[in-house]
């Protein structure tokens, strides 16, 4: 496992209350019932679903304030 990646999980797990071990266990069990591919799927879904909010949110915070769009 690259060393970024381990860090990221001993801290990921420290954050859960978890050991590095019971953090693995429930990313393979969330992998392995089908849970994360429907979260992925269900954030897909919103952000395709809300895609003209964030990029009118990101075309405002683009423009100047006091500027007039063309």
């Amino acid at each position: 496992m690259d060393q970024d990646v381990a860090e990221l999980a001993k801290r990921r797990a420290a954050d859960l209350g978890l050991s590095i071990g019971d953090y693995l266990a429930r990313l393979v069990q969330d992998d392995a019932s089908g849970l994360r591919a429907r979260a992925v799927d269900a954030a897909a879904r919103f952000l395709a679903e809300h895609q003209t909010v964030f990029d009118e949110a990101e075309q405002a915070e683009r423009t100047p304030r006091g500027a007039n769009a063309a």
